[in-house]
């Protein structure tokens, strides 16, 4: 799924929440697939932060929740990456519906500790 907004790239920092449904039975692989993006993207300009988690209701929905310095940076430069590309092909065959794609202005952060 393509990412598009009405925010304004570059006028300040950006949360993406993604939501993912996978086919029962595939998570593994799901995580075998996101695990290397997400350990890459830790190190590129403009990255903040993300946060994986899993329901505890459903197993097999996940949600990321990324925080980068510049949409415009995130869409042109990050995402085109060719560390994700292996995940954003398996993505359709893994999934059981297209992943959601939600785009928010952070307006304040507040932690006390890292999250294991």
């Amino acid at each position: 799924m393509p990412v598009s907004t009405t925010a304004r790239p570059g006028d300040t920092a950006v949360a993406i929440i993604v939501t993912l449904h996978v086919k029962p039975g595939r998570e593994a692989e799901f995580l075998g697939l996101l695990t290397p993006v997400l350990d890459a993207m830790r190190h590129e300009p403009g990255f903040i932060n993300a946060v994986l988690h899993r329901s505890p209701d459903d197993p097999t929905l996940f949600m990321i929740y990324e925080t980068w310095a510049d949409l415009d940076e995130l869409v042109q430069v990050q995402i085109p990456r060719a560390y994700r590309q292996a995940y954003i092909a398996a993505l359709p065959d893994i999934l059981r519906q297209e992943r959601g794609i939600a785009i928010w202005q952070p307006m304040r952060g507040d932690f006390a500790t890292a999250i294991s």
